[in-house]
């Protein structure tokens, strides 16, 4: 394979589809309160650094890495590659149309 194409392979970041997402794995990942403080920190829809977000909810990078890892595998954040850092949102248009009014239940 060449470079370029391994490169590109690893950049990839995957993501649940929002039509494979479920109500049962999100509420049980946000089940977790570390975890929810997350999401609420991530409410405003701003991209943010793991640096950025484990200083905003208190906790070690390597254990909000771990979080977030969780967070994405379930579908409820999205991480955008840029350069050797991870960006980190809140999958609000995905999780608002498979599950209406969620989001703002969590986010209160």
């Amino acid at each position: 394979m060449p470079a370029q194409e391994t490169a590109r392979t690893q950049e990839r970041i995957h993501h649940p589809d929002t039509a494979t997402l479920d109500l049962a794995t999100i509420m049980r990942t946000l089940g977790d309160p570390a975890r929810l403080q997350i999401v609420r920190a991530l409410a405003d829809d701003r991209e943010r650094m793991c640096n950025d977000i484990s200083k905003l909810v208190g906790m070690p990078n390597s254990t909000c890495s771990y979080h977030l890892r969780l967070l994405r595998e379930a579908g409820i954040t999205r991480a955008r590659a840029a350069g050797t850092q991870r960006l980190i949102s809140l999958r609000r248009a995905d999780l608002e149309e498979r599950f209406p009014g969620l989001v703002d239940v969590l986010t209160r």
